[in-house]
Formats: structure tokens, C-alpha cells, sequence
């Protein structure tokens, strides 16, 4: 008898050992499979939902015309401390020359499109996540439902449109103000010659440099507005809050979980296309 109840304490030990992963798990896979199903519906409005283009030029304005600021700001700093950095590790090895080689690669394959998608989250993923579980908290969703206007393709639909054209838009942006910030410090302040730092641009960058980045801000801007979305339109869902704190906790959950993705994304493009 002791032996058997000790053979059944430890089975239930080990059971609950698994019980807490596996929980996880598989509240991990359900939301991986929701947030699909979500994804094949906000995009599947787009091509049924009438009267689509007010709603994407107003969410164009929003996601890309109101961060153009921004993207201008960190693009100008973030080429100009390239600029610095790598004026300072080239003048090391004799190769000042490729000061513009190197701030422009950094920028168009790395840089640009994965501080570009950040900043945008920050900025509107955030009052996406936010805007839209408002209106899922206070019925007004539920209230299109009813109108027989479908949640998704007023409210999802045109994000995902507009976040597909304002990504690549503000990534060149930043490639170009970027570029033009590492001239004024590699050239203007440390002395390196104009024609080499543009010489270096011109014979450096090739299109598939720059399809890289395109193709990381495509992914990215699909990503951070999938994401957003998902949190804000199943906000009165969550177990960690109901109203305004559901709204609170979808919001920062929106803006962590897009940043992660973006690097995460980052990663696989990067390594799937440079092979």
C-alpha cells in the first residue's frame, strides 16, 4: 500500500510538473490560430468591402503622414551617429572611402526598416490597439455588427492597407534623411571627401540591397498592424482585465509583442534572403 501511494504521489507530481507548460501551450496555439484566422479576414475586406478608400487615405494620414516627423528625426540622428561610429572604426584600417558604402548598407538593409517599423508602433500601433478597444469595450462593434457594416473591414481592413503603403514610404524616408545625416557628419564635420562618401553610396548599394529593406518594411508594417489590431479588437477577451484596464493591458501588450515580432521577423527575412 505505501509503495502504490508513493507510485501515485509522484505520477501526480509529474503531472503537474507538465499541467502549467502545457497550459501554456496551448493557450499559445490557439492564439497563434485566431490571430491567422483574424489575419485571412482582415485581408479578405479588402477586396470585398465597399467604399474602402476614404477609410484608407484617413488611415494613410494617420499611420504615414503624422510619422513623417518622427521618421525624420531618428532617420537624421541615426545616420549621423553612423556616421561618427564608422568614420572613427574605418579611420583605423585607412578605408575613410567607405564611410558612405557603410552608413547607406547599414541604413537600406538593417537600420531603417526595423526603426521604422518601432517608432510607427509606438506611435499609431499603440493608438490602433487603443482606438479599437474603445470601441470593442463600449459595444460600439458590436453596434456596426448589427448595422451589418462587418467590424473587420471597417476598422481592420483599411489599418492593414494603409500600413502596407505607409511602411515602405517611411523606410525610404529614413534611407534618404539617414544617408543625408552621415553626410553631414562623415563629410561636413570629420573632413571625408564628398565624392568618396558618394561615390561609395552609388557603387555599393544594388537592388537587391534595397529590395531587402522593402521587402522587411512590407513584414514589418503587415506585422505591427496584424498584431494591433488583434490586441484592440479582442480586447474584452482578456484574463488580466476588463474596461479600460483590458484596454490598458491590450495596448502594452500590443505595442511589446510588435516590437518583438519586428526582430524576431527581422532575423528570418534577413537570413532567408541572404542565402
Amino acid at each position: 500500500m505505501t509503495d502504490a501511494a508513493t507510485e501515485k504521489g509522484m505520477d501526480n507530481v509529474i503531472s503537474r510538473f507538465f499541467a502549467v507548460p502545457g497550459a501554456l501551450f496551448l493557450r499559445w496555439a490557439d492564439a497563434l490560430g485566431e490571430t491567422f484566422l483574424f489575419l485571412v479576414e482582415g485581408l479578405r475586406q479588402l477586396f470585398v468591402m465597399r467604399k474602402l478608400f476614404r477609410k484608407v487615405v484617413r488611415q494613410l494620414y494617420f499611420i504615414g503622414a503624422r510619422s513623417f516627423f518622427v521618421i525624420a528625426l531618428i532617420g537624421l540622428f541615426t545616420g549621423m551617429v553612423l556616421g561618427l561610429q564608422g568614420y572613427y572604426v574605418l579611420v583605423k584600417f585607412g578605408s575613410v572611402g567607405f564611410l558612405g558604402a557603410a552608413v547607406s548598407l547599414t541604413l537600406i538593409r538593417e537600420l531603417a526598416p526595423v526603426l521604422t517599423a518601432i517608432m510607427i508602433t509606438g506611435r499609431a500601433g499603440s493608438a490602433m490597439a487603443a482606438e479599437i478597444g474603445v470601441m470593442r469595450i463600449t459595444d460600439q462593434i458590436d453596434a456596426l455588427e448589427v448595422m451589418d457594416i462587418p467590424g473587420m473591414g471597417y476598422l481592420v481592413a483599411p489599418r492593414f492597407a494603409a500600413s502596407l503603403i505607409a511602411f515602405p514610404l517611411l523606410t525610404a524616408i529614413f534611407d534618404v534623411i539617414g544617408i543625408f545625416g552621415g553626410y553631414l557628419t562623415g563629410v561636413t564635420l570629420l573632413g571625408v571627401n564628398a565624392g568618396a562618401y558618394i561615390h561609395g553610396i552609388e557603387s555599393s548599394v544594388l537592388m537587391p540591397d534595397v529590395a531587402e529593406g522593402f521587402v522587411k518594411s512590407l513584414v514589418f508594417g503587415m506585422l505591427v498592424a496584424l498584431i494591433c489590431c488583434y490586441q484592440g479588437y479582442n480586447a474584452h477577451r482578456r484574463r488580466d482585465g476588463m474596461g479600460p484596464e483590458a484596454v490598458a493591458n491590450a495596448t502594452t501588450s500590443a505595442v511589446v509583442i510588435s516590437c518583438v515580432c519586428v526582430l524576431v521577423a527581422d532575423y528570418v527575412v534577413t537570413s532567408a534572403m541572404l542565402r
